[in-house]
């Protein structure tokens, strides 16, 4: 059985018995994951994003159990609670983005190792729906997914775009992989940033909730990526948009007041996607499921309904 870890209950909302284990990587890398076991439907695998962790997703899974679903999450190496990859915690980072999948290896491991019973599914956001479209395409198996705000682009300026990838060809030649990338700092977004303005939600609320938990746990925050980071996350989002749509039903979600990741290549997959269907909610930023309770109980709605369909 896999080995306990710590789970945050003092800054958890979700069902009751949530629980924590250790995971190992094929490479070594030691993760983090939760089971919310609730839920007679089915198992939904939540795929969060750059900087997120487990306890965040106490909501969703609260969301999900309280539709019939059970849920799991994984902390990505380098963040949350899993193995930060170089000595600056601060710095997110990965050698690979294709060494993600190997955290959705361990978690599907994971999957077996508690006994859950499917069928499968998945909802993924941001850097998690870059991680999960690449594991649709290497056979990931649940019946349907759902996508929060994906990182199929990440949201550049006409200025930045050159700049950005100028900078990640030459990355590795110029031993620059492990520097903060340009206009990042060992500073969480989250736990500097006003309220106001801000690029995540405009739910105050669930504003006060995230920054509440890096008060509480400082040792969950997150600073910049590195450039190392950056290189990579380009070459695998372009990696993507060149590859078909997944043979899997998808539903995807973006906000009007997106300015996390770009917007373009979410459309154009969605448009070519012959099962798949993009949701554009007026007002929202780039944490639909942090947004405001409309917002978020219409896409716990959407992807139950299109969940459901496929018992």
């Amino acid at each position: 059985m896999p080995e306990p870890a710590p789970f945050l209950a003092d800054i958890a909302e979700g069902p009751a018995g949530g629980r924590a284990c250790w995971l190992r990587a094929a490479d070594g890398v030691r993760l983090r994951a939760c089971v919310w076991p609730e839920g007679e439907k089915g198992t939904v695998l939540l795929f969060p994003g750059r900087t997120e962790y487990i306890e965040k997703y106490s909501r969703p899974a609260a969301e999900l159990a309280a539709r019939g679903w059970r849920s799991v999450a994984i902390d990505w190496r380098g963040q949350g609670l899993s193995a930060r990859l170089l000595d600056d915690p601060a710095m997110g980072h990965v050698v690979h983005f294709r060494d993600y999948q190997k955290d959705v290896a361990a978690l599907s491991e994971f999957i077996v190792a508690e006994d859950l019973s499917g069928p499968f599914f998945l909802i993924a956001h941001s850097m998690g729906g870059a991680i999960g479209l690449g594991a649709l395409h290497e056979g990931l198996a649940v019946r349907a997914a759902a996508f929060s705000a994906p990182m199929w682009g990440i949201h550049l300026t006409a200025r930045q775009r050159p700049m950005a990838w100028a900078l990640a060809l030459a990355a590795r030649a110029l031993g620059l992989e492990h520097r903060y990338a340009p206009s990042t700092s060992a500073a969480s977004y989250l736990a500097e940033a006003d309220f106001a303005g801000n690029l995540l939600t405009s739910d105050p609320e669930s504003w006060a909730w995230m920054q509440s938990h890096l008060k509480a746990h400082p040792e969950l925050a997150l600073g910049g990526p590195s450039i190392g980071w950056l290189r990579e996350a380009l070459f695998e989002t372009r990696r993507l948009m060149r590859l078909p749509a997944p043979d899997v039903p998808a539903l995807a979600f973006l906000g009007s007041e997106e300015r996390v990741v770009d917007p373009r290549p979410v459309i154009r997959r969605m448009r070519s996607w012959p099962r798949g269907r993009l949701e554009l909610v007026e007002g929202a930023r780039h944490e639909i499921m942090m947004e405001r309770p409309e917002i978020r109980r219409r896409f716990f709605d959407e992807a139950d309904a299109l969940f459901s369909a496929f018992l």
